[in-house]
């Protein structure tokens, strides 16, 4: 009895000291994948608390605190314009909140863009830039591209009226009626009394407000006091800025430029005067240089 318990507890030892070691043995292996795996695995991504929308915010809207989160945004996608603290986005306190100047969804970041200075409401005067001014320009559904035109689109703006034909002219000079390009890429801030670039719906508008430099301005408005304003939308993606273009009747109907008059040819008649006593007698003469 006692050789078979010997043999039997020489047996139990030997399978525990085995299940010992397969045990130890899978638990490195596990270990080494682990660690082979986490080496793998790219390096954390860093994160900044930002401010975004916590609910949908229309146009003109007063952005209060109860409007606003925190969230952890990716430090290495952050756009321009955040705002990661109650100072930056309240600076002068909640009683003076910011106000929309475009829609903005649940979830969506607050950015310097798309909303006012503290205090300030949703008007044309948010939108213009240091030294920059807002001017109005009247059109109808010809002139203001059938309805189509949105505030922040950008437009070239062509002026049509007579500039006669008196004056120095050398040939190939327009005159007459004519229609030039006069300014490039103007960007509208406002349409008829919207200046909400979300709107969708087309309208015909009776006027357009542009944002230029005041030299723009009195360019515009002797442009608008002598003749008629029509505008050309340019595409979002255009970056090409249109040279000089000017077009009158002639050059559209392919016509040749006319003659400009011959100057008269002036005769030159010399003379020499002989005094003649108490009279003065005029001889004509050949002339000479």
């Amino acid at each position: 009895m006692r050789l078979i318990f010997g043999l039997v507890l020489a047996l139990g030892l030997g399978l525990a000291g085995f299940a010992v070691y397969m045990a130890k043995t899978y638990i490195q292996t596990y270990q080494t994948q682990l660690e082979l795996e986490r080496n793998a695995r790219p390096d954390p991504i860093s994160t900044v608390d930002i401010y975004v929308a916590a609910r949908t915010l229309e146009y003109g809207e007063p952005i209060l605190e109860k409007d606003v989160q925190q969230i952890a945004f990716p430090e290495a996608s952050l756009p321009e314009g955040i705002y990661r603290s109650v100072e930056e986005l309240f600076p002068k306190g909640v009683e003076q909140p910011r106000t929309t100047l475009r829609a903005m969804e649940k979830g969506e970041a607050i950015l310097a863009v798309k909303v006012t200075a503290p205090g300030q409401d949703a008007g044309i005067s948010a939108k213009l830039g240091r030294g920059m001014r807002a001017f109005a320009i009247q059109v109808d559904s010809t002139s203001g591209v059938s309805g189509f035109l949105r505030p922040g689109d950008r437009v070239d703006v062509y002026w049509t009226g007579n500039i006669g034909s008196g004056g120095m002219r050398t040939e190939g000079d327009s005159e007459g009626d004519v229609t030039m390009l006069i300014e490039t890429g103007v960007q509208l801030i406002a349409v008829d009394q919207s200046a909400n670039a979300d709107m969708t719906e087309a309208s015909i508008a009776r006027t357009v407000t542009v944002t230029v430099l005041p030299e723009q301005v009195a360019a515009l408005a002797q442009a608008q006091a002598t003749g008629r304003l029509s505008l050309s939308l340019v595409g979002t993606q255009d970056d090409i800025v249109a040279e000089r273009i000017e077009v009158d009747q002639r050059q559209l109907l392919g016509l040749a430029a006319a003659p400009a008059p011959a100057a008269a040819i002036r005769t030159e008649i010399c003379t020499v005067r002989t005094r003649r006593g108490a009279e003065v007698v005029e001889t004509p003469i050949p002339c000479t240089n």
